[in-house]
């Protein structure tokens, strides 16, 4: 029974993460993408595309983050311990984006361009430390009994920090095409001729962790090109360059939607991707969600609260993109 409860939580936590990283990487990409709007008007545009759902989203990173804790609270003290820097960064910067995010509209002319640059870099902080975050994931924690046994700065490496830059440019790619299907005329256009150069960048960041970790990592290596495995994790890599060629061919002709969803798609496999390589580990490269969950009685517990929360959230969810699913045009508030 505890087994049975400790994978469903672990599956829960990964669909309220995939979740977060999905709809809110559009949302954190709208502002990374500013810098390449100086027109007021348009960026006001690229802020209303969101501004009726970017709450919802973020609600599923707190849904992981309390499930992590209550659930695996071995992982959660080991992951905050040894990430409290990025972690209380990316904090802050969500702070700061979301107060920035309802200042800019209410803010007097002259101080507007305060609030755009505070949304800016809240944008491209918080998406660097959590690409950070999911690289010291990958590189592992050393424990010792319980306790994490590492240094405060274990997680600064030159592959964490390249994973927060990767993960920049697939938000940006995924703003983007968020923009190019809720956008027309001239920020559109804006948006189709950013996107082919952002997914060049997606594709090489996702060319060089793809080699970085089987290369530094002995057992992802073992996992992902030892036989069976090879054979039944071949789609992944094949379906993220389906993916690709269907994002660049969709912006030759002027697709508005397919883009979007295709760079979804993308995202959710590079997700797997880490997914499938740390497998049983929630805590690289040892301790096993079996070994991390918290007893059987806290899980079903738990459980019960999850079971009744999670539809609302995603009834809220689905009900506030399909009443804004239209394209937003200049002139339209929703702050």
């Amino acid at each position: 029974m505890g087994i049975e409860l400790a994978v469903i939580w672990f599956g829960i936590i990964i669909f309220a993460t995939l979740m977060y990283i999905t709809m809110d990487g559009f949302d954190l990409g709208i502002g990374i993408l500013m810098p390449l709007v100086r027109n007021k008007d348009d960026r006001d545009l690229m802020v209303n595309t969101v501004a009726p759902v970017w709450d919802g989203n973020e609600t599923w990173l707190v849904l992981g983050g309390a499930g992590l804790f209550g659930a695996f609270p071995l992982a959660y003290a080991v992951i905050v311990d040894a990430l409290t820097i990025p972690l209380s960064i990316m904090l802050i910067a969500l702070i700061f984006r979301g107060v920035a995010f309802e200042f800019r509209f209410k803010a007097l002319p002259n101080h507007r361009a305060f609030w755009d640059k505070a949304f800016i870099i809240g944008s491209i902080v918080a998406t660097f430390c959590q690409g950070v975050t999911v690289g010291a994931v990958i590189q592992g924690f050393p424990v010792v009994g319980r306790s994490f046994a590492g240094g405060a700065f274990d997680w600064l490496t030159p592959f964490t920090l390249f994973c927060g830059l990767g993960l920049v440019v697939t938000y940006a790619l995924l703003g983007a095409t968020w923009l190019i299907k809720k956008t027309e005329g001239d920020l559109q256009r804006r948006m189709y001729q950013a996107t082919t150069p952002l997914l060049t960048a997606f594709a090489i960041a996702m060319v060089v962790v793809s080699l970085w970790t089987p290369l530094a990592y002995p057992q992802i290596a073992e996992r992902w090109f030892s036989l069976p495995n090879l054979y039944f994790l071949a789609p992944v890599p094949l379906l993220s360059l389906f993916c690709l060629w269907r994002i660049t061919t969709a912006v030759k002709r002027g697709g508005q939607t397919s883009p979007f969803v295709m760079a979804l798609l993308l995202t959710f496999l590079g997700f797997s991707g880490l997914g499938i390589s740390l497998w049983p580990n929630i805590i690289p490269p040892e301790i096993s969600i079996w070994e991390a969950a918290a007893p059987p009685q806290s899980l079903g517990f738990m459980l019960v609260g999850a079971l009744f929360i999670i539809p609302f959230i995603l009834v809220y969810t689905y009900w506030s993109y399909y009443v804004f699913s239209g394209k937003v045009k200049a002139g339209e508030a929703y702050h």
